[in-house]
């Protein structure tokens, strides 16, 4: 976790000393699988333009992500709350670090009718980590699920949460403003935690997406992995493992990509066939939904994922 210091401007960002000191690596060529369009479109505009408009943040854009083009052409984002600076330093991650404004009161109402407005079927909120508030932003989160309830009750909510470690009732909250999925990633195996995800602890993580399931049995769980940072296939089968004892329903493998050389470095480039390995392997292991790919991405085709996850739970039921 990143010390805040208290002479520190808002703005100001802090400098993780991993990511500071570390060399930057060489930078390795991408393959074909890993080339995709520059974003352009007429709707890609228009999405953008509606973000700009209400001063949204959105992980898309903070965290680099490659399918912005291909998401924001069909008027899919995800959105980012609690600000656009985040109390954590995580190797991989392309959010700026430091100590955040305070948390905005009139946020929750503003992305309800950003929701409403931009006439989403699903969306997908998430944010930084808020180590700074008493619950870690919790509350707040919760009122931005009940404002989008509220102002586009149409639509299909999926959060993608922090971990709020060391935030006594912090999960209770969360569970109880009743998303329709609850994702929280992983992000990489534990063996990695203390260089990729210094600020988190494994098996808090884990037990957080087992809270969800024993409080509401109905709430999907989703979790994500990153391939391609020194893992082992052996260990991305037992996080597979994990997860299944923790009854999460959807798994999400994708290939890192090192935002800047002064983030973590790619160890390698995963094969698409390794992918779909991967994909067999967790079906078998009962997940309900995987999405293995190299550009698999948390929230990517989340809308369409969610129909399909619906789907698997009624036909698991009509089989029972």
């Amino acid at each position: 976790m990143v010390t805040l210091i208290d002479n520190l401007s808002p703005r100001q960002p802090l400098r993780h000393p991993e990511k500071q000191n570390r060399p930057e690596a060489p930078i390795l060529r991408k393959p074909d699988w890993l080339r995709v369009k520059a974003p352009g479109s007429g709707q890609y505009n228009a999405t953008r333009a509606i973000v700009k408009e209400k001063g949204l943040h959105t992980v898309c854009e903070e965290a680099a992500c490659p399918n912005i083009g291909e998401c924001w052409s069909q008027k899919h984002a995800t959105l980012m709350i609690m600000g656009d600076t985040c109390t954590r330093a995580c190797a991989f991650c392309n959010v700026k670090t430091g100590l955040p404004q305070p948390l905005d009161p009139e946020e929750p109402a503003k992305v309800g009718l950003a929701v409403q407005q931009m006439g989403l079927n699903h969306v997908v909120i998430t944010s930084v980590d808020r180590d700074d508030v008493d619950d870690g932003g919790a509350a707040h989160f919760a009122e931005v699920v009940r404002q989008i309830r509220l102002q586009a009750p149409n639509t299909t909510i999926e959060i993608l949460t922090p971990d709020f470690l060391r935030k006594d009732g912090a999960a209770e909250v969360m569970i109880d403003a009743k998303p329709d999925v609850f994702n929280h990633n992983l992000e990489t195996v534990p063996r990695l935690y203390l260089k990729i995800r210094p600020g988190a602890r494994y098996f808090h993580s884990l037990r957080l997406l087992q809270q969800v399931k024993e409080r509401d049995p109905n709430q999907f769980t989703k979790s994500g992995l990153m391939v391609g940072l020194g893992e082992t296939k052996e260990e991305v089968m037992q996080v597979m493992d994990d997860m299944r004892a923790a009854n999460v329903d959807f798994i999400t493998i994708g290939q890192y990509l090192a935002p800047t050389r002064k983030h973590a470095p790619i160890d390698r480039f995963v094969e698409p066939d390794e992918f779909k390995a991967y994909e067999a392997i967790a079906r078998a292991k009962g997940f309900l939904m995987v999405s293995a790919s190299p550009l698999t991405r948390s929230s990517h085709h989340a809308g369409d994922d969610f129909a399909r996850l619906k789907a698997a739970r009624e036909g698991l039921g009509a089989r029972d």
